[in-house]
């Protein structure tokens, strides 16, 4: 990690707004060797994520300055998948990465595309295939992917929600985690990308498909990597009967065929809706989608009526 002379580690007091992160963008693009001025916000959520005019570079503000260890983590395995010609999003070699800025963790990625578009389901499970074909260097660290943990972690921060939906959820959580422990796993334990769905492939401004958000790359049972894909065909009618078969064609394995889908569903979509929980106090539209999603599990009804979020 780089530090900015702002630097500190509780965040620093910066508000995540596009005013707030003004002089973080300037300062971060400054120790990099960039230019700051006509950079385009793209996206304010988790990250604020600007697209820098004079160079095609993409820079990425996390909101939470406890993500250090994933992004340079994000860092290398970018590295490393070039080194392996790997289509995914690239760091650029010239900036040593991340910084640490006012306490807030900053990266810098080559832009892919000048306007946003997204490859196929078909393309996804392409790269998918490629991915998990890859044997991963003991150098790059990756963590063991322990879902259990991560929801626990999250259902611990949900200050914002009703104490009833609160205990739903952790009751839900506690139910599903003996259901988790149960399943036999069929696919290779391995690399996998940790959030793989069609929000993380992008069409490149050449033609070809690419991976983005790196930050999640583990080691874990290889079906994790298929699932979103999956329940978002079965579940919430996101992706088309015709999509999903060619998803499978292509990736060579049906997961909703395997006996421990409908668990791994629920749990994907338990961590779904607990993200979403930590939106609530800043978003009107986040907290409408969270009470509609919560009533969706308390009831079993109403899952196509979620929205992507």
């Amino acid at each position: 990690m780089i530090s900015g002379s702002g630097g500190a580690s509780d965040g620093g007091g910066t508000e995540f707004t596009a005013e707030g992160l003004a002089p973080v963008l300037a300062e971060a693009c400054a120790t990099a060797g960039l230019d700051h001025n006509g950079a385009e916000l793209l996206r304010l959520g988790s990250n604020a994520v600007y697209r820098l005019g004079p160079s095609p570079v993409i820079v990425r503000i996390a909101r939470d300055p406890a993500v250090q260890a994933e992004m340079e983590r994000a860092v290398s395995v970018a590295r490393w998948l070039e080194s392996h010609d790997f289509p995914a999003m690239r760091a650029p070699a010239s900036v040593a990465q991340p910084l640490l800025v006012r306490g807030l963790v900053v990266t810098f990625w080559e832009s892919v595309q000048d306007h946003e578009e997204y490859a196929t389901v078909g393309e996804l499970a392409d790269l998918l295939r490629r991915l998990h074909w890859l044997e991963e260097p003991e150098t790059l660290g990756l963590p063991y992917f322990d879902p259990l943990a991560k929801l626990a972690a999250s259902l611990d921060g949900l200050d914002g929600v009703s104490e009833a939906d609160r205990m739903f959820l952790e009751e839900r959580a506690a139910r599903l985690g003996k259901d988790y422990d149960r399943l036999d796993f069929v696919l290779p334990f391995g690399l996998i990308h940790g959030d793989a769905s069609i929000g993380n492939i992008l069409r490149h401004r050449d033609g070809h498909a690419v991976l983005i958000d790196l930050d999640g790359f583990a080691l874990a049972p290889r079906e994790w990597d298929l699932i979103q894909t999956a329940m978002f065909y079965d579940r919430f009618g996101w992706h088309t009967k015709a999509e999903y078969a060619d998803f499978v064609h292509r990736y060579g394995f049906d997961l909703m065929n395997w006996p421990g889908y409908e668990t791994l569903a629920d749990l994907r979509e338990l961590m779904m809706v607990a993200w979403l929980g930590h939106q609530v106090t800043t978003s009107e539209s986040a907290a409408a989608e969270f009470g509609r999603r919560v009533q969706s599990l308390r009831t079993g009804k109403g899952r196509d009526e979620w929205g992507p979020f």
